[in-house]
């Protein structure tokens, strides 16, 4: 597809600029993939399982987060990240469309503190401070016993399938980093979804 866009050169005088036109094409092609590239395992769903207990049905899922070089280095200069916890839990019909029995969601703010030079992770009025980042996005990552329904979103006997992710929330961060987009692009950090059955 690319070779009918390029002219072939007969001469010797435009094959200097043949050649310098395909490395241009070549290196800007590379350009608008990177951020894809950095996008593959940042954020990865290992496992999850629902608990029923008298507050609700709890979620305890795992994720590997690790965050590009850009997202990091803003991070470190003050910009705060917004990470949102998804869950979804649906029932097979037969006889017409999957019943939604449920959904809940859980958002997490990461910010770097450069005067005390420690990361907070909070969610709701709950924080907690962290040494080093790979200390907060373990913590992030590891979602133990989280409120997600109430006790009688699921009925007894019946089988669900349910679906949890995580993602960056980018509608949560500063104008400029949503304007571009390329930086927007490289900030669409978020794990597929990840799919287990529930039966109460």
């Amino acid at each position: 597809m690319m070779a009918s866009t390029i002219r072939y050169c007969r001469s010797d005088e435009r094959r200097g600029a043949c050649a310098s036109r395909l490395v241009a094409i070549v290196v800007a092609l590379a350009l608008l993939a990177l951020p894809l590239l950095a996008r593959a395992d940042t954020l990865v769903a290992r496992g999850a399982s629902l608990a029923a207990s008298e507050e609700g049905w709890l979620l305890t899922a795992d994720f590997d987060i690790a965050l590009p070089p850009a997202v990091e280095e803003a991070l470190s200069k003050g910009v705060s990240l917004f990470f949102v916890l998804e869950l979804e839990v649906t029932r097979s019909r037969w006889y017409w469309f999957d019943q939604r029995a449920g959904t809940g969601s859980q958002t997490y703010r990461l910010v770097y503190n450069t005067l005390t030079r420690q990361y907070r992770l909070s969610a709701g009025p709950l924080f907690q401070n962290f040494t080093s980042l790979d200390e907060a996005l373990g913590v992030l990552g590891r979602v133990r016993r989280r409120v997600m329904l109430p006790s009688g979103a699921l009925a007894r006997g019946a089988t669900y399938q349910a679906a949890v992710r995580m993602r960056l929330d980018i509608s949560q961060l500063p104008r400029p980093f949503q304007a571009s987009p390329f930086v927007s692009r490289e900030w669409t950090i978020g794990s597929d979804w990840y799919r287990f059955s529930v039966t109460p």
